[in-house]
């Protein structure tokens, strides 16, 4: 056996991921919040970069349009060719004129109220002793976001060093504030507190909630009826007022989790009987060069560290100007594309949806499915049938009988109209629908039926049925 060193050559082909073609891929699947923030840091590192405040389109842009396909430019020797006047030296200042302002939806979004707010606010208005309003500050706190007390009130009042009679007391005052049911220590408690406000509190509609609840959930009136010697359609008129009370009258008032705002990212309007496709601008970052680095590049000595380090700089800016244009084109060709396959759905609604994969639209684009899936990322639509996210229009589903495809969401929109227009009294079973999908030209198993009818949250035909 030899053993020793050679030297060869040998020719291969791969994939070399540069910082810029990363950057690119970046910039492609932030949705809109996230490339506004993306923007802001490279703004903070990159002191070539600047916010572009005017509506028309940066000259930035239309230099990396004539230059971007050269590897070397010579951006100094292009400066002094500018012949820059003084006032181009000047540092932007910003003046917001009124006729061309643009707004954003945090001008318009107004302070939420939390439950615990609400509460205290009413609280005030109650004649209480200094330290009861401190036990009753504390229950309030102490409430969950569904407006319960789960701590003992014995606890309570022994921190506070008042009697267990008080503090029911002060308990049932908080629970006669609005929302009426909030401070109760269970479900029944609360149902009962709102029952008493109505006045709807007679001890046949108090024992149903003591002892029937399970019942009413699972629609079984027969078990009620026949517990309490009452007839069905007694059992239903009971039933029903107690389903139309709030189980969790916290929920109505601001909670701890962040409200996130959607800005669709296109809008699609119809224009003559043709969609068209509108790529949001107030989305779109519009970024310029500063005039100062500019001149201070042109005066700049070429070989000089300053004068490297601003083309650098320079480059930069350019490809990451270049990349949110590429794509805004990329999103305005993937969504045009969508429009163009969905076009029955924004005529006639979700019942005409057809099943759509990242390949149909990568073909029709001419892009890698990859693309198409990070220019639909976290992005929305409006359209004239409402804000979607992107991805709803990608919906796998089944074959119909002439062969086209029928998406799983179109098949859900049969399903609820099916259940709209059946009679209460004889709901249609998951086999019925089963039928009369069929007749519509679409074959499709019971258990998917019953698997689409739990995802729009529709209960079972015995669960629906009235009497």
């Amino acid at each position: 056996m030899r053993l020793g060193y050679d030297l060869t050559i040998e020719q291969a082909q791969k994939l070399v991921m540069t910082p810029e073609l990363i950057q690119a891929i970046q910039i492609l699947q932030f949705n809109t919040q996230e490339l506004e923030a993306y923007v802001d840091e490279q703004v903070l590192v990159n002191p070539i970069l600047e916010i572009d405040p005017q509506l028309q389109e940066p000259e930035t842009t239309q230099l990396e349009r004539t230059k971007a396909g050269e590897s070397e430019f010579d951006w100094a020797e292009h400066f002094k060719e500018r012949e820059y006047d003084d006032i181009s030296y000047k540092e932007w200042q910003y003046r917001q004129n009124q006729d061309t302002a643009e707004y954003s939806f945090e001008q318009f979004i107004s302070t939420d109220v939390s439950l615990t707010e609400n509460l205290m606010v009413q609280l005030q208005f109650v004649p209480l002793k200094k330290g009861e309003r401190l036990a009753a500050k504390y229950i309030i706190e102490a409430l969950d976001e569904n407006g319960y007390l789960t701590q003992p009130l014995e606890e309570v009042g022994e921190q506070f060093r008042l009697t267990e009679g008080r503090m029911e007391e002060i308990l049932a005052i908080i629970q006669g504030f609005d929302p009426i049911g909030v401070g109760a220590r269970d479900l029944k408690e609360c149902l009962k507190i709102q029952l008493r406000h109505q006045g709807n509190d007679d001890e046949l509609m108090l024992q149903v909630v003591d002892d029937h609840l399970e019942d009413i959930a699972n629609n079984r009136l027969s078990n009620i009826a026949r517990a309490l010697t009452i007839t069905i359609r007694e059992a239903q008129e009971i039933s029903d007022v107690i389903r139309k009370l709030e189980p969790k009258p916290g929920r109505q008032f601001a909670g701890f989790t962040e409200t996130r705002y959607v800005i669709p990212d296109v809008t699609v309007e119809k224009v003559d009987g043709d969609y068209v496709v509108l790529v949001n601008e107030s989305s779109t970052p519009r970024l310029t060069l500063s005039p100062y680095y500019q001149k201070m590049l042109a005066e700049s000595d070429k070989e000089s560290n300053i004068s490297q380090f601003l083309t650098g700089r320079l480059n930069s800016a350019v490809w990451l100007i270049r990349s949110i244009e590429q794509r805004k084109q990329t999103i305005f060709n993937v969504v045009s594309a969508v429009v163009k396959y969905q076009k029955d759905f924004f005529d006639y609604g979700p019942k005409y949806l057809k099943t759509l994969t990242l390949k149909q639209i990568a073909d029709e684009v001419g892009i890698h499915e990859s693309t198409v899936s990070r220019s639909i990322n976290g992005k929305y639509m409006q359209s004239p049938r409402g804000i979607f996210e992107i991805k709803y229009f990608f919906t796998s589903g089944v074959n119909g009988s002439s062969g086209e495809g029928i998406a799983s969401q179109s098949i859900k929109a049969l399903i609820r109209e099916i259940v709209d227009n059946e009679d209460p009294r004889a709901p249609k079973s998951d086999q019925a629908m089963v039928e009369i999908l069929k007749e519509k030209g679409i074959d499709i198993s019971r258990r998917t039926v019953a698997k689409y009818r739990d995802e729009m949250h529709v209960a079972s035909s015995s669960k629906r049925k009235r009497y």
